[in-house]
């Protein structure tokens, strides 16, 4: 048996799809159709019926899952362990994080790291999505997240501060005596009185709109549309914006800098993981939120944000 055949079929019967398994193997929709209908016929039996909401498994498919589940998870305990014992300052370092950090702040730290390693080449993959380390869909992680995988090691970076944030004139329109003129933007919550609004200094002000993304969030409040929460990090380096007094500051997520255990010896690894920490330390006060823009009074604005 051709061993690759496997792994085309277990790339489909995780997707559900050609399409999915193409994009997840990174070949074309073509290769994937053409491998698996020659495993079919190799094997004499029909391991997926093809009905329109996808490709689901037969009995026959369903029999050899388990055998492929359990090669897939041996071919990357190999991959990581040979990974691991590697000594060399090169080569490429698969690293995976959250769209706001990245956008935000992390990227000049990625930019300082590929100047003063220039042998290692980072494919930094911008997403919510968790990618699983075990198979070594990442080397590195960036996470937000309060409960870190126990199977993952690596350490916790900070926890980020998150306040209420409005335009200036916003402010300037609205006054803060009468909260029933002020309204919040919210995000996808089912209720007019979510946790994140009871826990803040504005609990009687209603929430009048919805937006279920961060960057579209604070367009919103820049344009004037309302009160928001939203991370220090993201809305203190916004001129435009400012915190809504008394511009008090909630704990939010952790921040975690991750990696398998097979990985922690490799070079590379350990050299990225040292320079992100010490990277992203430098910006503890706009993390925390030290760096407020609280009022449009002549009131000390704190600290200024790093560049």
């Amino acid at each position: 048996m051709d061993w690759d055949d496997l792994r085309y079929f277990y790339a489909i019967a995780r997707a559900g799809s050609i399409r999915g398994a193409a994009a997840k193997l990174k070949v074309n929709h073509s290769t994937v159709l053409r491998r698996i209908t020659a495993f079919e016929e190799k094997l004499g039996v029909r391991l997926f019926d093809r009905l329109p909401t996808g490709y689901v498994m037969t009995l026959a498919g369903e029999d050899i899952l388990g055998s492929a589940e359990r090669i897939d998870e041996e071919v990357a305990a190999i991959d990581r362990r040979v990974y691991g014992r590697d000594a060399e300052l090169s080569g490429e370092l698969r690293v995976t994080i959250p769209n706001v950090l990245a956008s935000h702040l992390v990227m000049p730290i990625f930019a300082d790291f590929t100047r003063a390693y220039p042998g290692i080449e980072l494919d930094v993959a911008v997403s919510v999505k968790t990618f699983n380390l075990t198979k070594r869909e990442a080397d590195v992680a960036i996470r937000v997240t309060d409960k870190p995988p126990e199977h993952l090691i690596g350490r916790r970076l900070f926890q980020y501060g998150k306040s209420v944030y409005a335009s200036e004139s916003y402010l300037a329109d609205h006054d803060l005596d009468k909260p029933e003129n002020y309204c919040w933007i919210g995000w996808e919550d089912d209720t007019s009185k979510p946790w994140w609004v009871k826990e803040s200094d504005f609990s009687t002000v209603p929430l009048r709109h919805k937006i279920n993304n961060e960057y579209a969030q604070l367009a919103a409040a820049k344009a004037g549309m309302g009160l928001t929460m939203l991370p220090c990090f993201m809305a203190d380096r916004e001129p435009a914006l400012r915190r809504v007094p008394p511009g008090r500051v909630l704990p939010s997520y952790e921040i975690w800098l991750l990696t398998h255990a097979d990985l922690r010896h490799t070079a590379r690894v350990r050299t990225f993981m040292g320079f992100i920490a010490d990277g992203m330390e430098r910006y503890r006060d706009l993390l925390e939120g030290k760096c407020p823009l609280v009022t449009t009074s002549p009131m000390p604005a704190g600290p200024t944000p790093p560049k």
